[in-house]
Formats: C-alpha cells, structure tokens, sequence
C-alpha cells in the first residue's frame, strides 16, 4: 500500500471517528503511527501470515522504512532480511471429518467449529476408537487400561490441575490413541471462542524429521459435549460446572466412538526477520545491542467470523511494528549510546519462531546482546494508568521501566493473572530464556473498573479475529502516551551507564 493509498484509507476513518466524538489526532507522531498501522494491517496485506506473499509485502515495506529512516541493514550479507526455514504440518478442511457414534445414533461434529486437532506428521489418515473421561487426565485418573481408547478430558487452565502437556504426557503412557480436551468454561479471563481459523503447526525445518507422535490431540467445545457424554448417565452441564470449580471429577468409559478422518499436507517454505541497526555512538558501549522488537506476522486468512475470513491484525501487532517504526524514524540516524536493533519477528503468531530462530542464530554478537524490549500484548482502548510490566522483578529492565513510567504518572504492576501465561507467549521470553533481560508490556486495569470491561470485551470478540482490523475502537490519547513512554524506555536503557541485568530470584 503506497503512502497515497494509506491517506486515503485514512481520511473516512479519521473523519468518522471526529463526527463520533473522538478526539482529534492533533499529534503529528501519532497521526504517522496510525497511517504506518493502516498500511500493515490494510487488506492488501492479507493478515500478513507466516511466509505468505502478503507477509513479504508487508516485510518489504518495513525494510524499505528502516532503510529510509537511516537504519543500517541487520539480517544477513547487508541485507535487511533473516531468512527462518519452516515446515508446516495441515489439516484440511476438505476430507477431515468427525462424528460421535453413540447408543442413541450418529452424531457429526463439525470441524474447527465442535472440534478441532492439533496438525501433525503422525496424524492416522483415520481414527475409530472408543471413548473415555478420565476426569483432569493425571496419570493417575489416565490408570492403565487406556490402550486403544480416546480420553476425554477436561481441559482445565487453572493451577492445581494438569495442563496440556500433563495431559498429553498421562495419555501417551497410557496408551492412548487419541486425546481429547474440553474447553474449560470457568476459565472466564480468556474464555474459549469458536471457530478456530485453521489447524497447523509450523516449526523449524530440520535436517532429519522428527519422531512423529501417534497421539491425536483435540479440542472440544462445550457446546458439544452432550453429545460425546450421550447414554453414559452423566450430565454434562454438571461436569463442567465441577470441573470449572476444580472439584473432583469421575473417571468412567462411555458407550460411544470417535470416527474421524484426517487429510493432511505439508510444506517447507521461509519467512524473514526484518532487522536494522542504529549504530551506538558511545566507543565503550556501542557493541552492546538493544533489540526493540514487535512481531510482524498475522493470522492471514482463516474461518470466517461475522461474514470476514481476512485476520488484519491491527493490534496484533501491526500497530507495534508501527512504534518501532516511528522511533526509528524520528531518530534519523542519530544513535543512541549503545546500539539497537529494530526487529521486526516473523512467526510469533506459530510459536514465537522468528524470536527463537534469531536468539539461536543472532546476526549480532551473542555477547553483545543486553536486553530486549518487546511490543505486544498491547490494546490501547482505554487511558494508560497502569501497565503490567512482564518480568517486572526478573531483570532491571524492570525498575528502569517504573521510572520513566512514574514519570508519566503511570503505575507499574507484575501480571496479576500469570495463569494466562503471557510472560510466555510473546517475543521477548526467548531471550529470557538465554539469559538477556527482557521486558514486555499490557494495559493495566483495575478489576471491575470500565478499562477492564473493555479489554475483556477485546479479547472476547476481537483477538485472533478478523474483527482486529481499523475499524475497532481505539483510544488515540493512550495511544500517544505508550508510544511515548516507549520512546522514553528504550533511550534510557539504550543511553544508562550500566548494561541491564538479570537479577536472582530470592531464596
């Protein structure tokens, strides 16, 4: 999308948010972020998927703005680009097929709407077993007599219960073909939602494929499991009522079977990092690297939500990409002591892959590397009063961001929901993970106030939904004051005396 095009789009969209009563965009900084999230998360994009052609335009315009801002190319050979290969694993909508055999008849389940299977190489073109609830599905309510049967399980998110993987581990040793979750309804701070866009596991192309798991993996929404619980005796509404309230659960077989059928592909193809440098100016300090990252893939296109297939991503995370964008901008070449590399990942959206590939193959110096600062997660739909700081007492990233934030008269909080896991899943945990100081933010919101009705409202009708586009609401003001405390962090981490540290946890 050309500049024109981009003020074009804009105009009706600024235009209608003035005749609703929001506030004027007077802020040249923010009408640009604005301008440069449109043109990302515009149709012509795709929702920028993972390796599609709609990611490379969209790789290609970030390129060209790191380019024109005086960054200095920071992927491979003096290019702006580092090539991730990936393979992705499908599960087609044509040819897959489920049903639930049961005393009373043959009950269909539709796929990616009832259920849903995680995509993978060891998929059996067709499964056909019987059924079993095994409770929370611990190893010890798994038992022993599962060979050849399918578990049920209520798939619980709270602490005190197994969790996926605990689930899956109880399954495969006991000789379960097939597992499948129930949407956990109590689980209310991120509740389920149907359909899911598409089922596919994308991960890093090896040498050698991987060992295939024989384990079916599935979900299942609520509204289905009547059906699957049919002439066992047993309510399904209480079940879920119980298992919501972590009571014990029974563990019995049920008189009905799975049928299903699964058509896979697979493909191998890459998806580029964009990275840029803005060389430090400091001789003692400019081969430290700071990377400021946002992620730049999308879901792209996917099962329609309110008659619209195309998952723009506005928020998520066009608008951060934006950000990094505008400090790039706005610097001009003009660097800060230390280095930073502007990133923006591909992959985050399958599994935090362009972040993980870089921090196992950094274009910069291993030891150069001293914090990331990571833009995700973020909704600006109400003022900013309150941010949630992830790792806020891991590393002195943390105490660093509370003061610029204090500053601004913003209050700074760990996560008080850390059952939601979101230290995990966004592109600074990699880091983390191999010992660089890394931060990321949200919105904070006190509970039952109005900023909190609007974000749980996002995050029920909007995330990973193709209703994340330029025509949500949007609170332009806090908007405005994140960016700007963005601007404010990243200088003060890029221009402190001393190099960001991890801090131990205390005993």
């Amino acid at each position: 999308m050309t500049v024109v095009r981009t003020i074009r789009y804009l105009v009706p969209l600024l235009a209608s948010a003035a005749a609703a009563g929001a506030p004027v965009i007077r802020d040249a900084d923010t009408r640009a972020w604005l301008a440069t999230t449109a043109a990302l998360s515009g149709d012509a994009m795709e929702g920028r998927d993972t390796g599609s052609a709609g990611y490379a335009r969209a790789a290609a315009l970030v390129a060209a703005r790191f380019k024109a801002a005086g960054l200095k190319p920071g992927g491979y050979g003096g290019s702006y680009f580092q090539s991730v290969p990936l393979h992705e694993v499908r599960v087609e909508i044509g040819g897959t097929h489920f049903a639930v055999a049961t005393p009373d008849g043959e009950v269909p389940l539709r796929f990616l709407y009832d259920i849903s299977v995680r995509a993978s190489e060891g998929l059996p073109a067709t499964l056909d077993a019987p059924l079993s609830f095994r409770g929370y599905c611990s190893r010890a309510e798994m038992g022993s007599d599962m060979h050849g049967k399918i578990a049920v399980c209520f798939g619980g998110r709270r602490g005190g219960v197994p969790g996926s993987s605990e689930r899956v581990a109880a399954a495969l040793a006991a000789g379960a073909v097939g597992l499948i979750a129930v949407d956990d309804p109590g689980f209310t701070i991120e509740p389920a939602r149907w359909p899911e866009a598409y089922a596919r596991t994308v991960t890093f192309r090896a040498k050698l494929p991987p060992e295939p798991t024989t384990l079916a993996v599935m979900r299942l929404n609520t509204a289905a499991f009547a059906a699957v619980l049919a002439g066992s005796g047993h309510d399904a509404a209480t079940l879920l009522a119980d298992g919501a309230k972590s009571r014990p659960l029974p563990a019995f077989d049920l008189p009905s079977q799975l049928h299903a059928s699964f058509h896979t592909s697979t493909r191998d193809y890459a998806s580029d990092n964009v990275l840029g440098i803005l060389a430090g100016t400091d001789p003692k300090l400019r081969n430290e690297t700071v990377v400021l990252s946002a992620h730049l893939d999308g879901y792209g296109f996917g099962e329609p939500v309110g008659g619209d297939a195309l998952y723009n991503g506005a928020f998520d995370d066009a608008a951060y990409v934006a950000t990094i964008i505008r400090l790039a901008e706005q610097r001009h070449g003009r660097g800060f002591r230390r280095s930073i590399l502007f990133a923006a990942f591909t992959g985050e959206e399958k599994g935090l892959l362009g972040a993980t590939w870089f921090t196992r193959h950094p274009t910069q110096p291993r030891d150069g590397l001293v914090a990331d600062i990571n833009l995700d997660q973020l909704r600006p739909l109400f003022p900013l009063k309150i941010l949630t700081v992830h790792a806020l007492t891991q590393t002195t990233l943390g105490t660093m961001a509370t003061t610029v934030a204090a500053q601004m008269g913003i209050q700074t909080r760990a996560d008080l929901e850390p059952e939601r896991n979101l230290n995990q899943r966004a592109d600074h945990w990699p880091f983390l993970q191999i010992g660089v100081p890394a931060t990321g933010f949200v919105f904070g919101y006190d509970t039952g106030t109005e900023a909190e009705r609007r974000y749980r409202e996002w995050y029920q009708i909007r995330y990973h939904r193709p209703q994340d586009d330029m025509t949500q609401p949007i609170d332009v003001v806090a908007a405005r004051d994140f960016n700007l405390f963005l601007y404010r962090f990243a200088a003060r981490v890029a221009d402190a005396d001393e190099r960001p540290a991890m801090i131990a946890p205390k005993p």
